[in-house]
């Protein structure tokens, strides 16, 4: 069975979680992170030096990056969730990259700002939540006319920005309305597996 290592709160578990449910994959997941205090032991960080989560554990294989974890997911247990072929798991991957790399430095800074009073949020944070609204918009554009990331079916693209996404829609960031992202989260809200995770 596998073993995931990680808080149910965090968004990237939640990613992992959205695809272990779906797939009706048998695992067992214990808590780490934040408020649980264990991810800065050296016993945690023999298994991920990062020292965060999640982590996912296969037999004597330990895997960490949510991102990394859902595709080795998808090899080995449910290779629908990606492409066929090296063209399509690219046209389902970069939406991945594309959450890390473009997304996600302007979701942190709306994360942490949601918590703050405006006056102790960072000094850039007007320019970071202007940059992801900005992000979010080319999701909602690529998304109006398709009901999926890629391939026209749920992929492990899906998988990894729907959590992540759900939570930005949700922040008050005075973005402009986005037909096409907000029809695609309804999509996934309609799935048992997410509403379940990110409930």
């Amino acid at each position: 069975m596998l073993k995931l290592l990680g808080r149910k709160t965090s968004g990237n578990v939640q990613k992992v979680l959205f695809f272990l449910e779906e797939t009706g994959t048998d695992y067992r997941r214990e808590d780490y992170g934040r408020q649980f205090g264990n991810t800065e032991t050296d016993e945690y960080r023999a298994l991920n030096p990062t020292m965060k989560v999640p982590t996912l554990i296969d037999g004597d294989l330990v895997i960490w990056e949510s991102n990394t974890i859902l595709r080795y997911l998808a090899a080995t247990r449910a290779p629908e969730l990606t492409g066929a072929t090296p063209a399509e798991r690219s046209l389902v991957e970069r939406w991945m990259d594309f959450l890390l790399a473009a997304v996600n430095p302007g979701y942190i800074a709306a994360f942490k700002g949601a918590r703050q009073k405006p006056e102790e949020r960072a000094p850039g944070y007007a320019a970071d939540v202007a940059d992801l609204v900005r992000q979010m918009g080319i999701i909602d554009a690529h998304l109006q006319g398709r009901d999926w990331l890629a391939l026209d079916r749920l992929t492990i693209a899906d998988i990894a920005c729907g959590p992540i996404l759900k939570r930005c829609a949700g922040f008050d960031i005075g973005r402009p309305d986005m037909p096409g992202l907000e029809a695609w989260l309804s999509r996934l809200e309609a799935r048992p597996a997410f509403a379940r995770v990110t409930a």
